[in-house]
């Protein structure tokens, strides 16, 4: 990150990423670089913005493939669904840490604002 001198770092949602996720928000804080995540695991760890498919709506509906595909479904039939429900978390400690202000607009968008 310091010698390509990146300005900000978008982390696009990969389950590579998931169990290093506390390691890598912890390098973008040291390191002062405003991070976007697309994973809605990250606001909590200190992340400054996550936009990205709720886990728990996603797990919910899971569930009910699974249900399903116990009740006798054939996978073949099941519909291929697309996430329904997006997170969009601002972290504004974080974001007083790295000395940004964020605009009101990005703040009333918000699903959920960590003060």
């Amino acid at each position: 990150m310091q010698k390509d001198r990146m300005d900000a770092m978008f982390l696009m949602p990969d389950a590579w990423f998931f169990p290093h996720r506390e390691e890598i928000v912890a390098l973008a804080r040291r390191h002062r670089l405003p991070a976007i995540y697309g994973n809605s695991a990250f606001p909590d760890l200190g992340a400054l913005l996550t936009y990205g498919a709720n886990l728990d709506d996603m797990s919910d509906r899971a569930a009910t493939y699974v249900d399903k595909l116990l009740k006798g479904a054939k996978p073949a039939d099941l519909l291929v669904e697309l996430p329904a429900k997006f997170d969009f978390v601002v972290n504004a400690k974080t974001a007083r840490e790295l000395g940004l202000t964020l605009p009101q607009s990005i703040l009333l968008r918000a699903t959920r604002v960590i003060e």
